[in-house]
Parts: C-alpha cells; sequence; structure tokens
C-alpha cells in the first residue's frame, strides 16, 4: 500500500476571481467526463492519488507547487458539482479553517439529498482521518484544511492538508475508504514530501503495534498510576529496583519538557471511565490530543519497551508548473476552449455520440 503526503510551500497572494472562474467550468466538465466514463467512485481513487491530484492542478491552471493548490482545486471541486450532486452521485464536503468544522453538519444534508446514504459512518470517517493526522501523526503540521468526498455508496477520500508554522511548509494527507482496513495501521493512501523531518511521532506505523497495545492498556487504569509512572519519567531521578539504580533520559524524541503530568490527569480520569476497548476508540475520545498520545506513548516505550516508529512515512517529491506565471502564464483562449471542448464531449455522449470522448481515450489526454 502507497502512503501519500504531498509538501508544498506557502506562496502569498490571491487567487483571481477570473481563474477561480475558469477552474471551476473545466472542473466541472472534468467530473462529468470521469463519472460518465467510469463511476463516481473511480473519481475517488484519482482525487486520493497525490500525484493525479497535483496534475489536476496543474490542468486547471494553478501554481505549480504552492500550498494554495490544495485548497483552491478542493474549493473550485466542490463550487463546480454544486447542485448536480444527486444527479453526479458525487459530493464534497468540508474545507479550509471554518468551513472545515462544517463537515458533519454537510455531509447530513447531502445524505438527505440522496436519500440512500447512511451519514453517521461517513461522518466518523471524516473525524477519524482528522484525528489521526493531527494526534497520531505527529509530523510538526497542523491540520488547517479538511475535504471530504463521498459518493452514494458510502465510499470516501479524504484531501487534507496541514502547516509547519516554523519552515512555512505545508503538507496533504491523502486517505481512500476502500484501502482503509485499520485507521491507526497504515490508514493512508501514500506520503510524499519534499523532505523527510528528523523526528516524527508515527503510531499509525505498523511498527508502532506494540506501542498502541500498551497505551490502550496504560490509559484503562487508574490515573494516580498513570502519573505516578509519568512522573518517574518526566522528573527523572535515580530509583531503586532489585538493588539496581537507573537513570531514565531527561530528553527524549517525544519532548518531555511538553508533558505535563499534572494537566493530564483529568483526561487519564476519563480514558479510566471510558475503558476503551481498542486504540482507535482511545484515539477517539473527546479530549484525547496529542500530549496525551505522547504521554502514553512515552510510558509505553519508556516503562514497557514497547518502542513506536519515529521515521518519517514521507517518501517521493515532485512539482509541476500556473497562476503566478511559471512555467507561463495561463493561456486564456486555450483554457476556454479545453472547458468548451469537454463540455462539448460530454453534451454529445450524452445523445449517443461518443467520438469526441473516444478520441480523449486514445490519445490518453484526461482518462
Amino acid at each position: 500500500m502507497r502512503r501519500a503526503v504531498v509538501e508544498l510551500p506557502l506562496h502569498y497572494g490571491k487567487m483571481p476571481k477570473w481563474l477561480f472562474e475558469k477552474m471551476t467550468r473545466l472542473a466541472r466538465e472534468i467530473v462529468q467526463v470521469i463519472i460518465w466514463e467510469y463511476n463516481p467512485e473511480e473519481l475517488l481513487r484519482r482525487l486520493s492519488d497525490p500525484f493525479w491530484f497535483q496534475a489536476l492542478g496543474c490542468v486547471l491552471g494553478f501554481d505549480w507547487h504552492s500550498s494554495g493548490l490544495t485548497t483552491t482545486v478542493c474549493g473550485a471541486l466542490k463550487e463546480s458539482i454544486k447542485g448536480l450532486e444527486k444527479d453526479l452521485s458525487f459530493y464534497v464536503a468540508g474545507g479550509k479553517g471554518k468551513v472545515a468544522r462544517k463537515t458533519p453538519q454537510e455531509i447530513e444534508n447531502y445524505s438527505l439529498i440522496s436519500n440512500s446514504l447512511n451519514p453517521l459512518p461517513l461522518i466518523y470517517a471524516s473525524r477519524m482521518s482528522a484525528k489521526v493526522d493531527s494526534t497520531a501523526l505527529q509530523d510538526g503540521y497542523q491540520i488547517y484544511h479538511h475535504c471530504f468526498f463521498f459518493t452514494n455508496k458510502g465510499k470516501w477520500a479524504v484531501v487534507q492538508q496541514g502547516m509547519n508554522e516554523n519552515t512555512r511548509y505545508a503538507r496533504r494527507y491523502h486517505w481512500l475508504s476502500e484501502e482503509v482496513k485499520d485507521y491507526v495501521n497504515e490508514p493512508h493512501k501514500a506520503i510524499c514530501a519534499e523532505h523527510k523531518e528528523r523526528i516524527v511521532l508515527n503510531l499509525v506505523a505498523k511498527e508502532s503495534e506494540e506501542t498502541r497495545k500498551i497505551s490502550t492498556e496504560i490509559a484503562c487504569q487508574k490515573p494516580e498510576k498513570i502519573i505516578k509512572d509519568l512522573k518517574k519519567i518526566v522528573y527523572p531521578r535515580s530509583l531503586e529496583r532489585g538493588g539496581v539504580y537507573y537513570r531514565l533520559p531527561e530528553e527524549h524524541e517525544i519532548f518531555i519538557k511538553d508533558i505535563n503530568p499534572e494537566r493530564l490527569s483529568k483526561i487519564f480520569l476519563k480514558t479510566y471511565e471510558r475503558q476503551p476497548k481498542n486504540y482507535e476508540s482511545l484515539l477517539g475520545l473527546e479530549g484525547v490530543g496529542p500530549k496525551t498520545i505522547r504521554a502514553l506513548s512515552l510510558i509505553s516505550e519508556l516503562l514497557y519497551e514497547a518502542k513506536p516508529s519515529y521515521k518519517d512515512p514521507a517518501s517521493y517529491s515532485f512539482a509541476h508548473g500556473g497562476k503566478d506565471g511559471h512555467p507561463y502564464p495561463v493561456d486564456k483562449k486555450t483554457y476556454e476552449n479545453s472547458i468548451n471542448f469537454l463540455k462539448e464531449a460530454i453534451e454529445k455522449a450524452k445523445l449517443g455520440d461518443r467520438d469526441k470522448l473516444d478520441s480523449l481515450r486514445r490519445l490518453n489526454l484526461l482518462l
């Protein structure tokens, strides 16, 4: 299974209104061609592929490698199918910042339109994918964009992005429902980045399985015991165990200085009361955030020898070329011709004339 995260630099400036309008129109035709030729689930597969998504951004004429490509392409896709969702059996929820928090409500609204969707599994998928990339995969990037794509069959894909405030780079995370066997064990579609971070706490790696198991067991213990164990690590001193003295490390990859045992006490009381049955249930508990997960991982490793993965799962880098004039300015005339060509191809195909769609397939320009 490939895992993909795309890492992109932050570019300043605004999206020209005329370009976004054209992006929306072209996106509408591309979406219809793919769904017409294949099915809505095939569009999910393509959006979950970071390379295809990046290429789509280039075709639509946006920046070749900026972080804005993610938010703008997702926005154009969402805008492009407004009013067509039921006909296409394809829906887009969420977006950037405050819009992302409206994802559950949008999923519910679309489920009413479809008359066949159960929104609860979809809302859960949206919430867990965001929780994993903000809490279980701690790579220094804060999630600020979450876009949830789904179909009438309940299949879904996620494209979300996080920002590293220190480097001003963004990472894009891709998910595809048909490849998610376990939300907390290698759940992503793939991960690509321009460079790897030196230390990443990756608790959804296969290598972190024992850490997940031990962390869940610890979370079910009385908070007094957890805090006692945590203080031994955070405030190291010589301790006696069976006549042997040992000293726990003052510095560690999990950043011990950021973990405050007293502040975590209330969260551990909640985990004790809830008794999560597995790591996914633990991660899904309200209030269980990055520091709680780091503390449990730290105890699991240093006291129970369950070492998690500290390897950055990013593995590829790439870049293509739009809006800011690179590698060349947007050719408005050609752009308009492309929109009209696809629009006419779809209209004729609906009437039984597939010549233009078949020519696209033969030339491999789109499909």
